[in-house]
């Protein structure tokens, strides 16, 4: 309706524009003409100095012998016509076209102009268009219409239990009398909390597809605006919508965009984010009653929000949507995988365990780039090893074939690699070592990846020393072959990855006998490892320095050894990587046993188990499960 207000305003205002034209330009003669007295025009007649007269009702226009046109008007008594017959005179008549009365309307043409395009921006202030100038403070919230592309819960998998809480919603509002029997009263909110692409906005999507009734979406950074008072306006009017069109849902995505904790930063805070806070506050549950509004938030930050907004009547359910374990991981991947033609050897399964700590979004990546894989090599369906390479592109990074590495660069990365595999093979605790590859990935030259056989909830102290022996191999092995004066800056990931893991254990986990149970990193996060801002003193800092650097010394020595009593093994297994560049677990352990890595198809009992597929880790740049002894760093370029 408004887009086509919109339309109808701008062809009057050109047909306006082309009616002053065409006023103007039949005005245009009139001004570049001379007016001349009616006794000369006569006696111009009578001295043969006019050569075409045009007779337009009492105006009188002619062109004269020297070239130039003159206007005279003629009087009622005048008999014109036949003096100029008489003198031999082209004459043309011409008939009145306009009236006075439109004449009158021609000349009001400007101001009628000029007074649409008023009550046009007029209107426009007034809230007849959201846009407009006064319109900043209406709501942005649309109405989710799913006419196409309609998503249920029959889409969502691997997050049951936030599922079953956000299904509990949906049939109150299909069948109020079910609950309010009872004495129940259907939530005010929901909040949804989980790592990013986890499916939060999915659900919300699922949501609005079952629930049958309106269903609103915004943003959060769609209420905050440079002028204060915008915020809480855009907040009053998006409450009103719903209260018109109650009983329905409201869904703010990335809601710690208005709803941080009030006071908080430099300065005290936001006043327009404060504001816009305050009056969310009160609409939700404030002294009037909202019955009939829910509204359904989500977020990654929830430790940022305001307390008042989390307490029940505001957001009666807080709702985590965690990362799926192997299980939901395998029925995220089969709902993706619908629209996808499969081959006879893909099984979800394996491509669930082979991916632990991939979040929905990670696993719809993993499947499109499947699918793009088979068809850039002509396949019509998607089989188990375009899975497998998509994983290690999405994981690893794509591979860098085209980079030239020297004969000694590949060496070196080769015994470093296999330092890192020999030792998580030795060390019962690792995590099983799948992959060992030298082809240049990302940032890395080469990698060793290993994944966990379960779905990992904790650490032990005992793991993590394993963990960080693993990952310090890399630099034992570059010195054992090449000595101290020849170690290259190839192990700085392995220094990085091993110094976050030591700070872990000694400042969040207590895992220093001498520092103790004492948390003292602020605001912790993964692996960060940061003392900045550590409210300790001199000598607990120096402390906590000491035991970070002991239990990384500790892991390097433990390499070490274990590296001198497998020196066989590991020249094996790093001869076996100069030759095959790419070995997987199974195949790591038979050349380090002096076989072929690759078994013969006869060969039942060689072949590998169904619980060891060729799958790979989640490289060093991804936070969520970081792979152990990660591989050579690309040495800088030089300027």
């Amino acid at each position: 309706m408004g887009n086509a207000r919109n339309i109808a305003f701008w062809v009057v205002l050109f047909l306006l524009i082309l009616a002053l034209f065409q006023l103007f330009n039949g005005g245009g003669n009139t001004l570049q003409s001379r007016t001349i007295p009616y006794s000369e025009f006569v006696q111009a007649v009578k001295d043969d100095s006019v050569s075409a007269v045009t007779l337009d009702g009492e105006q009188v226009r002619y062109r004269g012998t020297d070239g130039n046109e003159y206007i005279t008007i003629k009087p009622e008594d005048a008999n014109l016509t036949q003096l100029l017959i008489d003198e031999e005179v082209p004459v043309e008549a011409k008939q009145q076209e306009q009236s006075g009365f439109q004449t009158f309307i021609l000349s009001l043409l400007p101001f009628l102009l000029l007074i649409g395009v008023w009550i046009y921006f007029m209107n426009r202030m007034q809230g007849g268009g959201r846009g407009g100038a006064m319109g900043f403070g209406k709501s942005k919230a649309k109405m989710l219409t799913e006419k196409h592309g309609r998503v249920t819960f029959d889409d969502v998998a691997g997050i049951d239990e936030a599922k079953e809480e956000l299904e509990e919603i949906v049939e109150f509002l299909r069948n109020p009398q079910k609950f309010s029997a009872l004495g129940g009263k259907i939530p005010k909110g929901a909040l949804l909390v989980g790592p990013p692409g986890t499916g939060k906005t999915l659900l919300a999507r699922a949501i609005a597809g079952e629930a049958g009734v309106p269903f609103f979406t915004i943003s959060g950074s769609d209420f905050v605006e440079m002028f204060v008072g915008v915020g809480a306006s855009r907040v009053r009017d998006m409450f009103e919508q719903a209260k018109k069109n109650a009983p329905c849902i409201v869904f703010i995505d990335e809601i710690d965009a208005v709803g941080r904790h009030r006071g908080a930063g430099y300065g005290g805070g936001n006043d327009e984010r404060e504001q816009t806070l305050n009056q969310l506050l009160v609409e939700m549950d404030g002294f009037e009653a909202n019955e009939g509004v829910i509204i359904i938030a989500a977020t990654n930050r929830r430790d940022v929000l305001d307390p008042a907004l989390l307490r029940p009547g505001r957001f009666d359910r807080q709702v985590t949507v965690p990362n799926p374990d192997i299980k939901g991981r395998e029925k995220i991947l089969n709902v993706h995988a619908r629209k996808v033609p499969l081959g006879p050897d893909a099984d979800m399964r394996i491509i669930a365990r082979g991916t632990p700590g991939f979040s929905g979004a990670d696993l719809a990546n993993l499947v499109n780039e499947a699918a793009l894989m088979a068809a850039r090599v002509g396949r019509r369906f998607v089989t188990m090893e375009d899975f497998e390479n998509a994983k290690d592109k999405v994981m690893m990074g794509a591979e860098r074939r085209s980079m030239v590495l020297t004969d000694e660069q590949k060496e070196k990365t080769a015994y470093h690699e296999a330092g890192h595999a020999v030792v998580g093979l030795e060390l019962p605790q690792c995590d099983p070592v799948y992959k060992a590859t030298i082809i240049p990935r990302g940032g890395a030259l080469g990698m060793v990846v290993s994944l966990p056989e379960i779905d990992r909830l904790n650490w032990h102290r005992s793991e993590c020393e394993e963990k960080l022996a693993m990952t310090m191999a890399g630099k034992a092995a570059e010195i054992i072959k090449y000595g101290p004066d020849n170690v290259s800056n190839g192990p700085a990931g392995d220094i990085q990855q091993a110094s976050a893991l030591a700070r872990a254990m000694v400042l969040q986990w207590g895992m220093s006998d001498k520092v103790g149970n004492i948390d003292y990193r602020e605001a912790a996060e993964g692996y960060s490892g940061q003392t900045a801002g550590l409210s300790v003193s001199a000598h607990t800092k120096e402390l906590i320095e000491e035991e970070v650097k002991r239990f990384i010394e500790e892991a390097y020595d433990r390499a070490y050894k274990i590296l001198t009593e497998k020196k066989e093994e590991w020249e094996r297994l790093a001869q076996g990587l100069l030759e095959y560049e790419t070995l997987t677990g199974d195949e790591i352990k038979r050349v380090m046993r002096g076989q072929p890595p690759h078994v013969e198809k006869d060969d039942e009992d060689e072949k590998p188990s169904g619980n060891a597929p060729s799958v790979t880790a989640i490289p060093k740049t991804k936070p969520r499960n970081k792979p152990v002894g990660g591989g050579d760093m690309e040495p800088e370029p030089s300027a």
